[in-house]
Formats: C-alpha cells, sequence, structure tokens
C-alpha cells in the first residue's frame, strides 16, 4: 500500500518536494491533497502537481503530512497536525526555540505518532558518512569543519537552515557539546550577518561552523581524524559528492521532470522513502534523525544565538 501524503503548504519547496516524490515508485509514495491559505492558490499547485484534492485551509489535511510552511507557522500549524494524530515530516529548522520543539516532540509522543525533521542528506550521503567513520577509515575524529555560507542580502525573507550544526551532530553521534562559544555581526534587525561557532566534545575534540548570508565560500564540511580525512563536498547541505582520503566518489540524483527552485532537491526523495521505511516498521522516529538529536539541535541554536544576541519574538512567549 502506498504511503499517502498530503502537502501543508504549496510553496517552493513543496514545488521540489513534488519534483522529488516523482523520481519513486508511484505504488509507493502519492500525494492525495495539498492545502494552502488561499484556495486558489493550492487548486494551482495541484494541477500543475496532479493532485486529486486542493484545499483553501490547513485544517482541512488528514494522514502523512509534510509541512512547508514558513518556520515562523511550524509550531501552530505542527501542533495542529500533531494533536489531530496525524504522522508527521516537518520542513527544518523544526521550530523557532527549544520550547517550541519540545512541544512537538511531547505532541508526537502524547499522540503516539510519527514526527520527523526533514534533513535529506542524513539519510543517503550521511549514511554512508557514518558506515565509514564505523569501519574507522580516517581513525579518531578530532575535528569537524562545516561552512554554510549562501549569499542572501537580495532575499527579503532569509531562511536559516542550522545544517552545520547538524553535521556535527551526525558525526559525534548526538553527543552533547562540553563548550558552545559562538560570535557574529548583526544587521540592525537584529538578525546575523555571518557567525562563527567553535564546540567542544569530550576526547578532545572540536567543531567549528562558519555561517554567512553575506559572502560567498565553498559550501563544504569536513572531517579530520588521526588517519584520514572525509570532505562532504560543496553543497554539503545537499551532497552529490565525498571525499575520502583523496578519493571521489559520486552520488548523482535522479533528474528532475521540473525546474526546481533549490540545488539538488531531487534528493527530497530520501526523506519521503526513510518516512515510508520507518512507518512500515511501525517506527514513531527515525533512528537517523531521532528526535533528541533535533531537540539537541535547537538547545545549541537557542544557546549561539544568546551569545551573539539575536532575539526571537516566541523566545518571550
Amino acid at each position: 500500500m502506498a504511503t499517502q501524503w498530503r502537502l501543508c503548504g504549496a510553496g517552493k519547496i513543496s514545488h521540489d518536494f513534488s519534483v522529488a516524490m516523482k523520481t519513486l515508485p508511484p505504488g509507493d509514495h502519492q500525494i492525495v491533497a495539498v492545502a494552502a491559505r488561499c484556495l486558489e492558490h493550492a487548486q494551482e499547485f495541484a494541477k500543475k502537481h496532479s493532485i486529486p484534492k486542493a484545499y483553501g485551509s490547513y485544517e482541512e489535511l488528514a494522514n502523512m503530512v509534510y509541512l512547508d510552511v514558513l518556520h515562523t507557522e511550524h509550531w501552530r500549524l505542527g501542533l495542529l497536525v500533531l494533536q489531530a494524530g496525524k504522522n508527521m515530516l516537518c520542513e527544518k529548522p523544526f521550530a523557532m526555540n527549544s520550547r517550541e520543539v519540545g512541544d512537538l516532540i511531547a505532541a508526537s509522543k502524547k499522540s503516539n505518532i510519527f514526527l520527523l525533521e526533514a534533513i535529506w542528506s542524513r539519510f543517503p550521503l550521511h549514511r554512508e558518512v557514518r558506515r565509514l567513520l564505523a569501519e574507522d577509515a580516517i581513525g579518531e575524529v578530532k575535528l569537524v569543519k562545516a561552512f554554510f555560507v549562501s549569499p542572501q542580502l537580495h532575499i527579503t525573507r532569509s531562511v536559516e537552515k542550522e545544517l552545520g550544526g547538524g553535521f556535527v551532530l551526525m558525526v559525534f553521534h548526538g553527543e552533547r557539546p562540553e563548550s558552545i562559544h559562538a560570535t557574529g555581526v548583526l544587521f540592525n534587525s537584529g538578525v546575523y550577518l555571518s557567525m562563527v561557532v567553535v564546540m567542544t566534545f569530550p576526547r578532545n575534540r572540536l567543531a567549528f561552523c562558519f555561517f554567512s548570508i553575506a559572502v560567498s565560500l565553498p559550501n563544504d564540511a569536513t572531517i579530520s581524524g588521526t588517519k584520514g580525512t572525509i570532505r562532504d563536498c560543496c553543497p554539503m547541505h545537499c551532497p552529490t559528492t565525498l571525499e575520502v582520503n583523496g578519493k571521489m566518489t559520486q552520488y548523482p540524483l535522479p533528474e528532475p521532470s521540473l525546474p526546481l527552485n533549490f540545488t539538488n532537491s531531487t534528493g527530497l526523495r530520501y526523506e519521503a522513502e526513510e518516512v515510508r521505511q520507518c512507518l512500515l516498521k511501525g517506527l514513531k522516529e527515525s533512528p537517523r534523525m531521532p528526535l533528541s538529536e533535533s531537540a539537541l539541535l535547537t538547545e545549541i541554536m537557542d544557546e549561539r544565538r544568546k551569545q551573539v544576541g539575536v532575539v526571537f519574538n516566541q523566545d518571550s512567549q
């Protein structure tokens, strides 16, 4: 039986998600409905992607929901979905702060339903990274360096994905850092321009992350060990190339049937398939992206925001 999907949101990522779904067997995955704040927008989206049903409100959805709305709305609409007993794949970032993420996780556990933060790189290429680390391909890991840099000064609404921190937690198997040190520069609006985050972990291990929406640099991540190096090649948040001790290996993605809004977005197919496999096994969360890591990642984000001086309206609620 196919996993039936309902799209909560008809934006750019939902478009790419729908295109990516067409690269999977139709007997395994079907998008059966889409909802938007405007019925006309939902109907237009449904026609473009051959989706049977369109709704003009989010409340009308049911079953497996893919939540793609403004991240400021993830908490409100996420609770709506979860408290209605519907499984959910939620776009990143999960929510605005630890309190909101905690509420979403608590709601999923109370309803005993599936919940996953949508970081698709966790499932194909980063699974290979974990395999290499387990096989001692580069010895004991001592340093992780991640650059997430994208010039976005021309974009009115810039979404901070925080995938550098997520990569670090993947390498260190969700360990809590011993210390977090952050520094950066902000706009007058209070949004960060560039930021450096340094984290220390037990056994003399270090992680260095650099984020910026002002400059252009290679978006890559490097894991350095006592015997060698693994490099998650540009772009590190949606990778198709891995370099292990100087040897490059390609992991090509299927070609899209329609133009995409974001780089390598047919990779969204991997998070959809992860959801299906978890549901078939009766799991309520993914062992490759557990809810505990999403919670810890948000705690780290909160701490570095506090140190740099970025405050969200949701922090005082």
